[in-house]
């Protein structure tokens, strides 16, 4: 049974998709402020995090960004039809998916089953392995990186991109496969989040021993994890 953490204000709401999510096959807690909503994705381990953006005090994205450095989970965020504004800003801050509010239970379950299925997060420790490209450690279990001894911590999302571009180390991953993959959705026209995910891998990871570019842009084809420098 996945563990699902809902992150709204709107008691009714949280009420009724705690009821439709659970005859879905999910366990969900609710937290109906920013703040109790950040201390209970600190506290235990999710599967997903559904985030409101309009939350009293401390919004949405103040929730995100206090938790991403710290949560693994995916986060779907919850935002008002037609903001698009708030909708490119949670992806930018590591949001993996949203849905425009009022939004229906069944689109709502069906976006965070795929969420869940996109998500390297949700696989068994049994069949988890560490990889190791480089200097660089990847743990899909508990989606920690290392660059040699020193921990680097990524956005969901960014971890997700990462471990794509890994799996394919010395390949071109095309942007297409990344935005689907990786992000769980489709590759907009004017879409800029890949790159901009990129700018901060690349900066997070840092240079080569050596000092090349870990992570190649391949023009009019995607990126490339370069295996050596």
């Amino acid at each position: 049974m996945y563990k699902i953490l809902l992150i709204d204000d709107d008691e009714t709401l949280c009420d009724l998709l705690t009821e439709y999510l659970s005859a879905e096959g999910f366990s969900v807690e609710s937290a109906h402020t920013g703040s109790l909503g950040v201390a209970r994705a600190l506290e235990a381990e999710w599967d997903a995090i559904i985030l409101d953006v309009m939350l009293p005090g401390m919004n949405g994205f103040d929730v995100l960004k206090q938790i991403q450095p710290k949560v693994t989970s995916p986060v779907l965020m919850l935002t008002a039809r037609g903001e698009d504004t708030d909708t490119v800003l949670g992806l930018e801050l590591g949001a993996n998916d949203y849905v425009a509010k009022p939004c229906s239970p069944r689109v709502l379950v069906a976006r965070l089953r795929n969420l869940l299925r996109q998500t390297p997060h949700n696989q068994t420790s049994s069949t988890t392995t560490l990889k190791q490209v480089g200097d660089l450690t990847i743990d899909t279990a508990s989606r920690r990186v290392r660059v040699g001894e020193k921990p680097v911590e990524l956005t969901g999302a960014e971890f997700n991109l990462l471990l794509l571009l890994l799996e394919k180390a010395g390949e071109v991953v095309s942007k297409e496969v990344l935005a689907k993959q990786g992000l769980g959705r489709a590759l907009q026209a004017y879409d800029r989040r890949i790159e901009t995910h990129m700018a901060q891998i690349r900066k997070k990871l840092g240079a080569m021993p050596d000092g090349a570019s870990r992570i190649k842009t391949v023009r009019g084809a995607g990126y490339q994890y370069l295996v050596n420098g």
